[in-house]
């Protein structure tokens, strides 16, 4: 007995000093290349999650600014564009820049620019104060990386990986991508842990990146058939065209004197005006319903556009995750594929809904 308590003795002993070699080894856990597997694929789950509600999240500030512009564009924008003085002042714009013209052309591009410099002035400068897109797409972006951290948090504990190699694993999957220097790219890690994102090179980088793209955008349009300014262009020749024989009365004043050409020229301003206003409700029926097919096509642009759209940011960064994953992931992520088509305000469905479930929003 006394041989027998000896030998369980040394053999508790022996287990312990292993025990405790094993645990002040400081060998961290060997993680199965298949966990790593299910682990990618559920960065990519979270990734296309994370993209379909910032979708949603967009979406819904954008509705917000088209509502803003279609009410501002009713207030400010048409009854000064309709009004008869305005089209006496469009009509001495033309005759002014016909005097500085080489052509026809050149006159109907100037006055499209007016036009649109109008417009921006009346509806959407004012609008942007309350809601700018430059601004969603910067909101987008923070909100896309803040889910995508929440939604990242739960998986080491899910596969039972440790923190750190969770971290290291973060860290080689590229976030940002852009051309050298290398400071303007970074890795998953680094977007998801720097504080504030604003201060991250890389990330500074990217939306200044897509500010450009977005302005580079803006000034072609505005020389194109974009958008708005296919309306101010068809309005532009339509009035230059209108305002050709706007010159009846000066060329009757000189003819029969000042003072009765004065009296000729008010009585066809008289004239003129009643015939306006009475054209008047037709003309600003159709400019509205021009104006909104034009942002209706403008609203789809920002939230589709994968470069310059308010989602640009998000398509950049999933983009670069889900791409650097596609060969390690296990397929078939357990969640659906982010949506490609959205809906315009209102109800008028071009695809899905809202999908996914509600979020609490940051405060940005």
């Amino acid at each position: 007995m006394s041989n027998l308590r000896v030998l369980i003795v040394v053999w508790l002993a022996v287990l312990a000093g292993c025990s405790t070699s094993d645990r002040t080894s400081g060998r961290p856990p060997v993680i199965p290349e298949s966990t790593w597997r299910q682990v990618d694929s559920d960065i990519v789950a979270a990734s296309q999650d994370a993209t379909r509600q910032t979708s949603n999240y967009a979406q819904e500030l954008m509705a917000e600014w088209m509502d803003l512009v279609y009410r501002r564009t009713d207030a400010e924008f048409i009854p000064w564009f309709s009004s008869y003085w305005t089209r006496q002042s469009l009509s001495m714009r033309v005759t002014w820049y016909r005097l500085n013209a080489e052509g026809k052309e050149e006159v109907v591009d100037r006055l499209a620019l007016y036009l649109q410099g109008q417009y921006q002035d009346r509806v959407l400068k004012p609008v942007a104060k309350e809601i700018d897109p430059d601004r969603v797409m910067e909101k987008a972006t923070k909100f896309y990386i803040w889910l995508l951290g929440e939604l990242l948090r739960k998986i080491p504990e899910r596969y039972g990986v440790p923190q750190d190699q969770f971290d290291r694993r973060l860290k080689d999957i590229p976030a940002v991508a852009l051309a050298p220097p290398g400071s303007h790219s970074a890795s998953l890690h680094q977007i998801l842990h720097a504080g504030p994102i604003d201060r991250l090179p890389a990330y500074a980088a990217l939306i200044a990146r897509i500010h450009q793209a977005s302005a580079d955008t803006a000034a072609r349009a505005r020389t194109s058939s974009a958008g708005i300014s296919s309306v101010a262009r068809r309005t532009s020749e339509r009035l230059t065209a209108e305002l050709a024989t706007s010159g009846v009365a000066s060329a009757l004043s000189a003819a029969v004197g000042r003072a009765a050409g004065m009296a000729i020229s008010l009585g066809a301003a008289g004239f003129n005006s009643m015939t306006h206003e009475s054209e008047r409700p037709k003309m600003e029926a159709q400019l509205r319903r021009s104006l909104n097919e034009a942002f209706d096509e403008e609203w789809l642009e920002l939230m589709r556009n994968p470069d310059t759209g308010v989602l640009a940011g998000v398509h950049h960064l999933a983009g670069r995750i889900e791409g650097s994953l596609a060969h390690t992931a296990a397929p078939p992520p357990r969640l659906e594929p982010a949506p490609q088509e959205v809906s315009l305000p209102g109800g008028q469905s071009l695809g899905h809904g809202h999908a996914g479930g509600a979020v609490a929003y940051p405060p940005w």
